[in-house]
Order: structure tokens, then C-alpha cells, then sequence
């Protein structure tokens, strides 16, 4: 069985500024782009059996300039409803719930066209997207590439990974990365994470800083 790739979307306005953009269209800044360009070498590395992405701009044009072609467009790599809190920051919710925090407490009710998620809510969103990646695993030979959001992605991993939806809290990701889950004697893995571009030297080996060595 192949790898789980994992992309997340290059920089908007609204996660540059700590908004929580769950359902909101937002577009890609100039820096987004071209955070996205600089992914195609290191998915290029990997045969890709198979792509899935989120329908949001921000993830389709990400998918595009990273050179993923062909991918299965999925609303359930969709970005966790935030409710009540789409396009607030953390900040602005710890005024008035300073004890707040997403993974274990979800969000404020919203309205109808985006009521808001419980973590457990986006964990089964998880599963029913790991099911649909294991078939695609399952059906050729190859890697599995998908192209979604921060917060959703933390929680398919701690799903991948066996641990509660609210364990996703543990896998910081950045925007324009990419992450890879794998198997080591049958048991799914963190083979690769929040991995960078310039985390790549010249010849292709990570850098001190991505390998945890000390950085000059």
C-alpha cells in the first residue's frame, strides 16, 4: 500500500490574520501561489495513484499550480465549520471564553447554511474520507494525495492514526506543506510532517532543520 500524502492549502488573507475560515470562499494571496508552485517538486517525487481535494478555491488552485491533476473534487475534505465562529480569531473568542479550544470544545452555533461542527462531527467526516483514500490505495498502485485545510487535516490524522478527533491538536500544519502517513510492520505512521520546500537542500536531502539537527 502506498503513502498518504497530505497538502495543505498556500496562504489566504484570512489565515495570514488568524481568521477561521472554514466554509468561506476565500482566494489564494500572491504568497499562496507561489507557495503552492514550490510544492510540485517535492509531490513529483512520489507516484500518485490517485487525488482527492476540497472544493474551495484555496485548495483547487493549490492542487493546481502544485501540479495534481486529475483530482476527485470531495466536500468532505472541506474545512471544519466553524459556525458562529467563521471569520473570528482566537483571540477575539478568548474575550468572552478565554478557556476556548476547538478540538475539545467545537464552536458556537451558526446559521443554517453552516450550523458548526463538534470535533466528533468532523472526525466521522474523517473516517468516511479515509474509507473513500483506502479504496483509491486499494485500486492501484501508488501514493494517495489529498488537498484540504489545516484543521480538518489534523483531525484525518489523528483518525489515521487510531487517536480520538480532539488528538488532531498535536499536528501543528502549516499552510503550503506537505505531509506524509505511512505504514512501518502494518501500523499507519507519520513518515513526513509539515514539510516545507526550502526544507530541501539542492540534491534533494532535507536540510539540518528539517532533519532536527542544528541549524548554522
Amino acid at each position: 500500500m502506498g503513502d498518504l500524502i497530505l497538502v495543505r492549502h498556500g496562504e489566504t488573507e484570512w489565515s495570514l490574520s488568524g481568521r477561521h475560515t472554514g466554509r468561506t470562499d476565500v482566494p489564494l494571496t500572491d504568497n499562496g501561489r507561489e507557495q503552492a508552485r514550490r510544492l510540485a517538486p517535492l509531490i513529483a517525487r512520489h507516484h500518485i495513484a490517485a487525488a482527492f481535494v476540497s472544493p474551495m478555491q484555496r485548495a483547487l488552485e493549490t492542487a493546481r499550480l502544485a501540479g495534481i491533476g486529475g483530482a476527485r473534487v470531495d466536500a468532505d475534505l472541506s474545512e471544519w465549520d466553524y459556525g458562529g465562529y467563521e471569520g473570528v480569531t482566537t483571540f477575539e473568542i478568548h474575550r468572552t471564553r478565554p478557556d476556548w479550544f476547538l478540538f475539545t470544545d467545537g464552536v458556537a452555533p451558526g446559521p443554517p447554511e453552516h450550523p458548526g461542527e463538534s470535533p466528533d462531527d468532523v472526525g466521522t467526516r474523517a473516517d468516511r474520507m479515509l474509507a473513500k483514500i483506502d479504496a483509491a490505495l486499494g485500486d492501484a498502485e501508488g501514493s494517495v494525495v489529498v488537498v484540504s485545510h489545516g484543521h480538518f487535516l489534523r483531525v484525518l490524522t489523528a483518525r489515521r492514526l487510531g487517536l480520538s478527533a480532539s488528538a488532531g491538536a498535536l499536528f501543528l500544519l502549516s499552510t503550503g506543506t506537505m505531509s506524509r502517513l505511512g505504514l512501518e510492520h502494518r501500523r499507519h505512521v507519520v513518515a513526513g510532517w509539515n514539510v516545507r520546500p526550502d526544507a530541501y537542500c539542492s540534491h534533494g536531502s532535507l536540510s539540518a532543520g528539517e532533519a532536527g539537527l542544528p541549524e548554522h
